[in-house]
């Protein structure tokens, strides 16, 4: 099972290690990457010679030589400036190369989670395996995987090849034998320096992996828990209006201190794990560089070696024990590059694929309609939590033409739009959509943090609407008052509209984008009836020729003459409106009585 376990989190990390090194700038991002492997390589060099560095420097203050002495100190500073100076650049070019990999990285997430609308499907309440805290895992978790797949491959790598070196010179080096007597038993360990290593490193390895095992569980819940409390303060930012205005303190207050208990919880459980692991760690971090030199005295003493040979020694040891100690050094590090990666490979998995709530049928066709009608036939929509929505009568919409739906809430009305759209997988029958350009405006807000004008122009870039155009756009929609905003910083522009406005914003938008199909979800709900008459009127004239799908609870207003508008709903087609009903998704009818179609003058 733990192999199995391994296996499964090497083969995540090879994903994702593929998809970071994919396209032009990964692969240019392999070629820095063999340039700091090589200067890791170069660093073994120089740790190599300062390892020679101690046997003659040592040997000169043993035989009082101190031009040799004061030769070998010019010499060390040397190779400290060497080394520095390949230090450094190996650290920029990871500060390159970190970069470069996280985009690739970053590009490809956002991809997934935009493109395929896995940001709608996997929320929670729309799906069996809802992702939590996707913005954390979408920017820190991207980041931290990038930063630790750069640090511990380049550590192992270059530690592997440094093994080998400080092997070999630690062989050469423990040339002699260990001879005692222990209990009347006359004892010899030939070349024991070079065992004792190994064994040491076994054994600190083994321990420090029983004290340290579920320290990755505690980091994951850490991280999410971390998560958490930092979106319910993004969350406290965004909604001020509405909290402060329902006096909504004490529950924010409330949420705020259960979230931050469950953080303190796991917390505490996080810094016991780690101070079980400290209890063996700390010390050998402190010790692991003297016990060296505690298994070279014997020799010394039995005149094995010389005082300058003796540090030698203590040094390679050192160096073979501290690389082979790469495990236990990193063991937080090696943790925590497991934890986010699986929190990631979790991300990109139900993003590629989001799963479906299991049970409810996703039978509905959409097929594309070459003759430019939109067709609705035998459609029965069902919501997430398998309750069956009243059917929809079937209907066919040519171009130019405008249909009010109506009906209680929760009658699938949203849903409907949702389903024409391509949104909702969920029921069965048959959607024929025209091409062209389509823009669904849902009731909620609608502006975009870059500002109003891109609020305007969105989903094209503000820079390709000139800004005559959205000055006279804005006039057209009664909000000529407002024109300042666009020069505003982007929080400022669209800070304080009311929810008329942004509506009013919303139909600018309609205005200018000119789609050939427009759903409107209660778009101007938050209008007085002489506004949304004039809204409506207003994109009649300019789309004469979109189908326009408009949800709105309030019937249609037709303005007297003496008020100087064109009626609200003058040339709609008709009225779709019923009565809600619900079943079980088993049990879901193929059949029903359907809302009727009403023809009315509107």
């Amino acid at each position: 099972m733990a192999t199995a376990m391994r296996a499964g989190l090497l083969g995540r990390i090879w994903r994702l290690a593929r998809i970071a090194a994919s396209g032009r700038a990964g692969r240019q991002g392999l070629a820095l990457y063999a340039v700091i492997l090589a200067l890791q390589f170069v660093g073994v060099w120089f740790t190599l010679q300062l390892i020679a560095w101690n046997k003659a420097f040592y040997d000169a203050l043993e035989t009082l030589d101190a031009a040799e002495a004061a030769r070998q100190i010019l010499r060390f500073f040397f190779i400290i400036a060497i080394s520095a100076a390949a230090n450094l650049a190996s650290t920029w070019l990871r500060g390159v190369l970190l970069i470069q990999w996280r985009q690739q990285l970053t590009e490809h997430a956002l991809s997934l989670w935009l493109q395929g609308r896995a940001y709608w499907h996997l929320r929670a309440g729309f799906s069996p395996d809802p992702v939590d805290n996707p913005d954390q895992r979408l920017a820190e978790d991207c980041r931290s995987f990038t930063q630790a797949l750069i640090r511990e491959t380049l550590d192992l790598i270059s530690s592997a090849v440094a093994l080998v070196s400080y092997v070999a010179l630690l062989w050469s080096l423990a040339s002699f034998t260990l001879a005692f007597t222990l209990f009347g038993v006359e004892i010899s360990l030939p070349r024991y320096m070079f065992w004792a290593a190994f064994l040491y490193v076994a054994l600190a390895s083994a321990l420090t992996h029983l004290l340290g095992r579920r320290l990755k569980s505690r980091l994951f819940v850490q991280e999410r828990r971390e998560a958490d409390f930092r979106h319910a303060l993004v969350q406290l930012r965004e909604n001020a209006e509405t909290i402060a205005r329902g006096s909504a303190e004490a529950a924010e207050s409330r949420r705020m201190a259960a979230l931050f208990q469950a953080l303190r919880q796991n917390w505490r459980s996080l810094i016991n794990q780690q101070f079980i692991l400290g209890l063996f760690t700390q010390p050998y971090h402190q010790t692991v560089l003297r016990i060296p030199s505690f298994l070279a005295a014997p020799a010394y003493f039995a005149g094995a070696v010389t005082l300058g040979g003796m540090m030698q020694l203590a040094s390679a040891f050192s160096q073979v024990t501290t690389t082979l100690s790469w495990f236990i050094f990193g063991y937080r590090n090696l943790a925590e590059f497991a934890a986010v990666t699986d929190r990631l490979h979790g991300l990109l998995e139900a993003a590629a694929d989001p799963r479906p709530m299991p049970g409810l049928p996703r039978q509905i066709q959409r097929l594309p309609a070459d003759d430019g009608r939109l067709r609705v036939s035998g459609l029965h929509l069902v919501s997430p939590g398998g309750t069956v929505l009243q059917p929809w009568p079937d209907f066919t919409l040519e171009p130019g033409d405008r249909i009010w739906i109506s009906g209680p809430s929760g009658q699938g009305k949203s849903t409907l739009l949702a389903a024409i759209s391509g949104l909702w997988p969920y029921g069965q029958g048959r959607i024929d959509r025209p091409g062209g350009r389509w823009l669904f405006l849902p009731q909620g807000n609608l502006l975009r943090p870059e500002g109003l004008a891109a609020s305007l122009t969105c989903p094209d870039p503000a820079e390709t609407v000139p800004r005559a155009a959205l000055e006279a756009m804005l006039r057209r929609v009664g909000l000529g008052d407002q024109l300042a905003r666009l020069d505003a910083p982007a929080a400022q522009s669209i800070a304080g509209l009311s929810q008329g406005e942004m509506q009013r914003v919303a139909i600018a938008r309609a205005l200018l984008a000119r789609p050939d199909v427009l759903l409107l979800d209660e778009t101007t709900s938050a209008l007085d009836p002489k506004a949304e008459a004039a809204l409506l009127a207003l994109l009649r004239e300019t789309l004469p020729q979109a189908i326009i799908l408009c949800v709105a609870h309030r019937p249609p207003q037709t303005l007297e003459p003496t008020q100087c508008l064109p009626a609200a709903y003058a040339g709609w087609k008709g009225k779709i409106t019923g009565t809600s009903t619900s079943a079980t998704a088993s049990t879901m009818p193929t059949s029903g009585r359907p809302m009727r179609v009403k023809s009315q003058n509107l």
